[in-house]
């Protein structure tokens, strides 16, 4: 029987990049796998033809030598069964096989492999398991965030205990390699042709067993204690901004490394300032008369003590003043950002018989370049109806 193109048979083009061809072996690949179709003699010659294919085209020289003679280029002992050619299963098939095997059997074995951080930096057999991170939540002022400070805390974890050294084993004693498994944390099953690897039953994987446990901590190595901490926290700090402590997370088990802490900062709203980035705005009142004839007004600032303020004549509601470097740190940076005053224009309440006699005085000698924006609406206004009206 004529084989099959093995660009068609892993159904993608002939200029399939080496992603392509790989997502199309991993999904046939678990497609036909002998486990998910056992007794199916079809399923199985598929499977073969599959492996055979992408053994061919994962490999360049392999890949360009079969475009250019075809089937052809590995017969006659030019790569066949026993080889490491197409044919077989060479010593490059339990890489290609990997993949495979983690998506078919990772809840077998307790899920993916995984880098430090997600469960696979640390080698099981060892019986020292690397402890759990924390996090604390830190709530902290606007002038605190300005300033900088150094908090202490309390954090209630788990920590070595003291009377077994974190061994986990009763004074005078110690753990013992694990009798099932040898010490390596693991024991071999057989799952069809393939032998996988479980974590041990007798010792959890930890390669070790405790006769005797220590009374005070009951074998676990480590015991919950509160500690204070100081925490360093610069100028500049903005809301959501997160500080590791390492090693300060709780202890590892029996003996293993401690995880780490994370303080994760909150920053309470402020009664005059408001935040954005490195720069600050103050919405600050002004009287009536200051804003039409001018005049100066004292301002607060995060350093504790207050900034003068010129405001022209005729300052309007809304009016902002820029005062360049009296905002916040930029972390880590020696830039300073800027505080914004924005003015907003009090109306006169609570008026005497006398201020009501000026302010009625004042009306009546008033023009147009008085108030120039009322009037110019006002003028629109009348000349919009008055045109509706025509």
């Amino acid at each position: 029987m004529a084989k099959r193109d093995y660009y068609e048979v892993l159904g993608v083009q002939r200029n399939a990049s080496e992603q392509d061809l790989k997502s199309a072996y991993r999904r046939l690949a678990k497609e036909y796998h002998p486990d998910r179709n056992a007794g199916d003699k079809n399923a199985e010659h598929k499977f073969k033809e599959v492996n055979e294919a992408y053994e061919a085209l994962k490999d360049q020289q392999k890949r360009a030598a079969y475009d250019q003679f075809g089937h052809a280029a590995f017969e006659g002992g030019m790569g066949g069964p026993g080889r490491g050619g197409p044919g077989g299963f060479g010593p490059d098939f339990a890489s290609s096989m990997s993949d495979i095997f983690d998506d078919l059997f990772g809840e077998f074995m307790g899920g993916r492999r995984g880098g430090p951080g997600q469960g696979g930096g640390q080698r099981r057999g060892t019986g020292r398991e690397r402890g759990a991170d924390l996090r604390y939540n830190l709530e902290i002022t606007l002038g605190e965030a300005f300033a900088g400070k150094t908090a202490q805390i309390r954090v209630p974890a788990s920590v070595s205990c003291e009377t077994c050294s974190g061994t986990g084993a009763k004074a005078g004693t110690k753990p013992k390699t694990c009798a099932t498994c040898g010490g390596m944390g693991k024991v071999r099953a057989s799952q069809g042709f393939f032998t996988i690897e479980r974590p041990c039953p007798a010792c959890q994987g930890r390669g070790e067993t405790i006769d005797d446990p220590c009374p005070d901590c009951s074998g676990a190595g480590r015991i919950t204690k509160e500690r204070t901490l100081s925490v360093n926290i610069p100028a500049g700090v903005e809301d959501g901004t997160r500080i590791r402590l390492a090693s300060e997370g709780e202890a590892g088990l029996r003996g293993g490394p401690p995880g780490d802490l994370y303080i994760f900062l909150s920053i309470k709203p402020h009664e005059f300032f408001q935040r954005d980035g490195s720069d600050l705005f103050c919405k600050v009142p002004i009287a009536m008369t200051t804003a039409a004839l001018g005049g100066q007004i004292d301002v607060p600032t995060l350093e504790g003590h207050t900034t003068r303020v010129k405001v022209p004549e005729g300052t309007e509601s809304g009016k902002q003043f820029r005062l360049k470097g009296k905002g916040m740190p930029v972390l880590r940076s020696k830039v300073t950002g800027d505080m914004y005053i924005q003015v907003e224009v009090e109306t006169p309440k609570n008026l005497t018989r006398r201020q009501r006699e000026l302010l009625e005085e004042f009306e009546k000698s008033s023009h147009k370049e008085t108030s120039p924006e009322s009037a110019g609406f006002f003028s629109r206004v009348k000349d919009f109806f008055d045109g509706k009206a025509n």
